[in-house]
């Protein structure tokens, strides 16, 4: 049976047409005086608040440059203060001394990674390569990846942890209460605690590479065969906790594909939207780290992802509820939606929040997401959204920064904004309320794509 479809408005600019309408009336002009006071009372608060959270942001990134071993994780992983939580004038300043952080990975030479490599294997590099490239083809913040091929002859990607980065992300991890306190002062409903120790747990895994192949295997036998969608094999015989052996895939790398003009961005789009949401919502399980640098596109039009350290896996109750959560949005339910996020830790004051207040920040946040129409996805928007969740001087800041964000959905949040951060940069257009409706409410797909990965999971269930 067909659903009712919901009108969504693309609150943003349906309220500002509003808002200049009003702006224009005589009702306003007569009350300019008092306006122009409680103007200047409002920009007085403003600068306040900004005031307060440059200093903040100022002591976290000193924090993090104090660290030795996680700076560069935290600071990925805190990459929103640079575009959010730091007001624009001060913008370029932060995004300078984080990027320092991001970037500053260790200077090893290859001789001591190799080192790493045999003391994990148990034996000389020849007795498990027979070639082994010793320039790496990608550096990341705990370790870097190298070409080789086995005594087999099969093209791998080697995966090799820096020596004793293990001990020092360990032990920085230990500062973290500090920066999450620090946090808080921003947004004072956090649980700092909770997500102090989520983020702990969560960093921790990702130092383990046993664990990381384990995750790969896992989603690699999912999506064995699927018609768009590439997990690369594990080569689980050459890894340990420090090394991670798996298939080398060749393929363009995602600025080499969005500089090409013949690339269906659209497709492309589609396939990324529906690989970290699908992997979230149908399978429970994902990576956190959403990353262009984290794809490649084979020459027959599927994608390779990679990279699943920094792993969450939700359990039914979760997933029910962020499902729960889209479905009482897109029905326009507001205060359904209140009662539900008061029940489970969202809302601290349910009584202070006004179903349209909800409604406004929803549509500001999601609008996307939630419209039954075609959107064209930009950095733009991306920027938007990020803005309306953690600019101070964003409307729905003030209020929101009181209520909470459980740490079992801290993950799920980073995974939508780093997804919706990499599609704005293709400037795809699709219905994504449609394509999400796939695993929000069980409809039938309605592209392509849709359509073949429909008929793949019924042949694994079949």
């Amino acid at each position: 049976m067909a659903r009712e479809k919901h009108d969504i408005p693309t609150g943003r600019l349906r309220r500002a047409s509003k808002v200049g309408r009003l702006a224009a009336t005589q009702t306003v002009k007569q009350m300019g005086t008092r306006a122009a006071n409680v103007g200047r009372e409002e920009d007085a608060r403003q600068r306040a608040l900004e005031r307060r959270q440059i200093e903040t942001a100022e002591q976290i990134v000193a924090a993090l440059g104090t660290m030795k071993g996680a700076a560069m994780k935290l600071g990925q992983m805190m990459s929103f203060l640079d575009v959010g939580l730091v007001p624009e004038d001060y913008r370029d300043e932060f995004q300078a001394k984080l990027a320092s952080l991001r970037d500053a990975a260790p200077k090893v030479s290859f001789k001591d990674m190799r080192k790493v490599i045999e003391q994990d294997l148990g034996g000389k590099l020849g007795e498990f390569f027979e070639d082994f490239d010793e320039d790496a083809i990608a550096a990341a913040s705990i370790g870097q990846v190298y070409r080789a091929r086995t005594e087999e002859g099969r093209d791998v990607a080697v995966k090799v942890q820096y020596p004793g980065v293990n001990r020092a992300v360990r032990s920085d991890m230990q500062n973290l209460g500090m920066i999450m306190r620090l946090m808080q002062r921003m947004a004072p409903g956090l649980d700092a605690k909770g997500l102090a120790e989520e983020i702990r747990e969560r960093i921790g895994e990702e130092l383990d590479y046993e664990l990381e192949a384990a995750n790969q295997r896992r989603l690699a036998r999912i999506y064995r065969g699927h018609p768009f969608i590439v997990i690369p094999d594990v080569l689980t015989g050459l890894s340990r906790e420090r090394v991670m052996v798996t298939e080398f895939v060749e393929g363009r790398g995602f600025e080499e594909v969005k500089a090409d003009e013949l690339v269906d961005r659209d497709r492309l789009g589609e396939i990324i939207f529906r690989f970290y949401y699908g992997c979230m919502y149908r399978h429970r399980q994902f990576s956190g780290d959403p990353h262009p640098g984290n794809c490649r596109m084979l020459d027959d039009g599927r994608v390779a992802f990679l990279d699943f350290g920094l792993f969450k896996t939700i359990s039914p109750e979760v997933a029910d509820i962020e499902l729960r959560s889209q479905r009482l949005s897109a029905e326009g339910r507001w205060q359904e939606l209140i009662d539900l996020w008061a029940r489970t830790g969202f809302i601290n004051e349910p009584e202070r929040m006004a179903p349209e207040r909800l409604q406004a920040y929803i549509e500001d946040v999601a609008w996307w997401y939630l419209a039954d129409e075609d959107v064209t996805l930009t950095p733009e928007v991306a920027g938007s959204v990020l803005m309306e969740l953690t600019d101070p001087r964003g409307k729905h800041f003030a209020r929101m920064r009181h209520e909470s964000l459980p740490p079992d959905h801290l993950f799920g949040r980073r995974l939508e904004i780093l997804t919706l951060a990499v599609l704005g940069q293709l400037h795809p257009t699709n219905n994504w309320h449609r394509i999400a409706r796939e695993w929000m409410y069980g409809d039938a797909p309605v592209t392509e794509l849709g359509r073949a990965e429909a008929e793949f999971y019924a042949r694994a269930i079949a």
